[in-house]
């Protein structure tokens, strides 16, 4: 089959970059349609923004490539397309619990069609020639999240609360639609699924029963439950759950606590780190009492001890220093919002919501960031009796370090689209 990827020419904010280029589940975004793909097409083709579909006449795949797609959407997608016979696009019921809460807010890439949203995501059986029809898949969700918090932490009856999907898809927008592909459409749904095979699989139950008496540990931390990779070195004191996938050369000092997390390659988890459904990227840097819960840290970045990220979105090779502390509610009960895929600030749908930091950013220590507020790629903030509490969205032209003479030292590697940046070599 065909694969023809259409180009989607926006950059996210903060991050200056096109969503295809920015990581998921440790994964840059075309990677990750890739793999999916690859036991479906055996060909591709790839767009510019505003260029016509090719007149072919073959069975083919048409997607943009700011979707976020897993095996399971994928497979269900394909099956009822291919059995309907006829050209199908992608859409979604406007009630369904993950699209409504998770996928719609914020979002710029569906057209709705009466009670329903379509997504950029066709199948052509005989070509591209013939109109298509809108194809609902349902992403069976489940509630999962947290139960009895504090009331004025959560919207109806202090419950904190996903809508997590059995199988996902969605378009990356904005920066909260990677904490969501993140976190609500990977590492939730993977938990669930997990959840959902141990309840419909004896066999599996079996298998994971047996391979933790084998090891002599608790369920959840038995080798069904927890991958690593090669060349690891894990203190015998760290405590590590599943699901969890740690890549290869990682290294995990005493007292740290991992739960359902997504560790890449090149890892160093200093000691009493404490990491909870988080993605952390390649060669990033974790030193001693840094802590992780529900956030994403792309490749080679680092965030200094005794600092905590919640639901918070760090891109790559970025610093930030310690004691700084993300804030992820409104003390006063007024409704979060963040930047929507065109720059506008609009309801996030999120009681709770934490922070984001573009690439090759450099914070320094102490900071306060207050809830959904962002920083442009390049900036460096100097850590300051003027600038402690960062309770507004800051830009390139807002970075400390422009100030001084020798500003050269840190050059601007993610301009925005249009820019034109001096060479500094």
């Amino acid at each position: 089959m065909l694969k023809i990827i259409l180009q989607d020419p926006r950059s996210l904010r903060p991050f200056n970059e096109r969503a295809r280029d920015l990581r998921v589940m440790n994964k840059p975004l075309w990677l990750a349609q890739r793999d999916v793909l690859a036991p479906y097409t055996t060909r591709e083709l790839e767009l510019p923004a505003g260029a016509p579909l090719p007149e072919v006449q073959e069975e083919c795949l048409v997607y943009r490539d700011n979707l976020y797609f897993d095996d399971a959407y994928m497979q269900a997608f394909l099956d009822a397309a291919r059995r309907s016979s006829h050209p199908s696009q992608a859409a979604f019921a406007a009630d369904d619990p993950p699209f409504r809460e998770h996928a719609l807010p914020l979002s710029t890439s569906y057209t709705q069609q009466g009670d329903i949203y379509l997504a950029e995501l066709w199948y052509f059986p005989h070509g591209t020639g013939e109109a298509s029809h809108p194809l609902v898949i349902p992403l069976n969700s489940i509630e999962a999240g947290y139960y009895h918090v504090p009331t004025y932490m959560a919207y109806e009856q202090g419950d904190l609360v996903f809508q997590v999907p059995l199988r996902s898809m969605l378009a990356i927008d904005t920066w909260v639609h990677i904490f969501i592909a993140d976190v609500v459409y990977g590492l939730f749904s993977r938990g669930a699924r997990f959840e959902d095979r141990l309840k419909t699989d004896p066999f599996f139950k079996l298998r994971v029963l047996a391979r933790a008496m084998y090891e002599g540990r608790q369920v959840l931390e038995c080798s069904e439950l927890v991958k690593i990779g090669r060349n690891c070195v894990i203190d015998p004191h760290a405590v590590i759950h599943g699901p969890t996938t740690i890549g290869n050369n990682v290294t995990i000092n005493a007292g740290a606590v991992i739960e359902n997390c997504v560790i890449g390659d090149n890892v160093n988890v200093s000691q009493g780190c404490q990491l909870m459904l988080s993605v952390v990227g390649d060669g990033t840097f974790l030193p001693f009492r840094a802590s992780l819960f529900m956030t994403t840290f792309m490749d080679n970045s680092m965030v200094a001890q005794n600092t905590c990220l919640q639901m918070c979105v760090v891109g790559r090779s970025t610093f930030i220093g310690a004691g700084s502390t993300f804030t992820d509610y409104n003390l006063l009960p007024s409704p979060i919002r963040a930047l929507d895929g065109e720059g506008n600030l609009r309801l996030a749908n999120r009681p709770v919501l934490g922070g984001c930091v573009g690439h090759n950013c450099r914070l320094g220590a102490g900071m306060i960031i207050f809830p959904a507020r962002t920083i442009e790629s390049d900036v460096v903030i100097f850590a300051s009796q003027e600038r402690r509490v960062i309770d507004r969205d800051l830009r390139f032209e807002d970075s400390d370090h422009q100030k001084l003479s020798f500003h050269h030292l840190h050059p601007r590697l993610y301009p925005r689209p249009g820019e034109k940046v001096e060479e500094t070599w």
